[in-house]
């Protein structure tokens, strides 16, 4: 008896595994896959990625970064493992793709690539588009407060770094080429420059209007100061101060005279992403004409989905600050891509302003 209910005890066991074993595929298969993303602050619509979770039975972890130079250490020190998508700004690309911390896009999976305009695609930093397609794009320029400032003033860079046009406390942005260009435009230099000569001025502006400012401020910071009147003036992207401007309707925003910075956001996915498939369907689904457009009137930056036009806000499509008149966008430049040697140059100069 005792060696029979042994027997049978087994054969129980055995039926069981068995029954465990094959049903545990489907359950894995049914478990949802999710898509870590790695993005700016306050940059995607929540209802979008309600969208996608729906549509493709997944889940959407998001987390945040404040600058370019802080996504890419992360991405460096192991984050190329962890995120599927990340945001990156144009110029720092073919650092990212050297560093090979990019995997090439499944094309194939992303057929909307068709929907982009033709002025944003193949540029220099990826003219094949093998690892980036375009997400949003804007200025980089300087938001104020309408009710604490003259109808009159000047609209410059002087309002950062003329101590004669300071109006009250002011923000710089945290973020090393958008500042240095701004201390270029204001002094009239090139805003990818790499002299010595010259950037040895533009790092002593810096400084100085640091030592006046209530400091820099990283991502949307420059926003939500302005909102909060703790600041009069800050230096901002577009989008940002156009959504400070839903929240207060004092706060206005302007490109200098003396020239400013436009720069394009792209998605891109990590080397060693863990769901590199989701990732570009992913991709795709930001290129539909219809969520193209939900992104953009809900972040209020300018999109490069020519599909998605014909969808955004009448009043935001004829908004100067969001698509450039002619005039405007010829005072406009792209940073350019910089060699590892330009690049110690401009972070040396970095280092020293924040560290002054």
């Amino acid at each position: 008896m005792p060696m029979k209910k042994g027997i049978a005890t087994a054969t129980a066991l055995l039926c069981c595994l068995g029954v465990l074993l094959f049903f545990w595929p489907l359950r894995t298969a049914a478990q949802k896959q999710t898509l870590q993303l790695y993005i700016w602050s306050e940059y995607i619509d929540p209802a979008i990625l309600t969208a996608f979770e729906k549509a493709t039975n997944s889940r959407v972890v998001v987390s945040v970064y404040e600058s370019n130079e802080d996504m890419i250490a992360k991405l460096r020190g192991g984050g190329v493992s962890q995120y599927d998508v990340v945001v990156p700004t144009d110029y720092v690309v073919p650092n990212m793709v050297e560093l090979g911390l990019l995997q090439p896009l499944n094309k194939a999976l992303i057929p909307n690539l068709r929907n982009l305009g033709e002025k944003f695609v193949g540029l220099p930093f990826d003219p094949e588009n093998t690892y980036t397609v375009p997400y949003q794009w804007g200025t980089t320029g300087i938001g104020y407060r309408k009710d604490r400032l003259p109808e009159n003033f000047e609209r410059s860079w002087g309002l950062i770094f003329d101590p004669q046009q300071q109006y009250g406390p002011f923000v710089m942005i945290d973020e090393m080429r958008s500042m240095l260009a701004a201390a270029a435009f204001y002094l009239g230099f090139d805003p990818n420059t790499t002299v010595p000569s010259e950037l040895q001025q533009i790092q002593e502006l810096l400084i100085q209007a640091k030592r006046r400012s209530a400091g820099l401020i990283g991502g949307v910071g420059g926003k939500n100061q302005l909102v909060s009147g703790t600041a009069n003036v800050a230096v901002v992207y577009s989008g940002d101060a156009l959504q400070a401007a839903e929240e207060n309707p004092n706060i206005g925003y302007f490109v200098p005279r003396e020239g400013a910075h436009i720069w394009l956001d792209v998605m891109a996915i990590p080397a060693k992403a863990p769901n590199p498939e989701l990732a570009n369907r992913f991709i795709n689904f930001l290129l539909e004409p219809e969520i193209g457009a939900q992104l953009s009137n809900y972040n209020r930056f300018a999109t490069p989905n020519a599909a998605a036009l014909p969808k955004i806000n009448p009043q935001d499509r004829q908004n100067p600050a969001i698509y450039p008149d002619e005039a405007t966008f010829a005072r406009l430049r792209y940073l350019k891509v910089l060699s590892q040697e330009e690049l110690r140059l401009v972070d040396a100069v970095w280092t020293a302003v924040k560290s002054s």
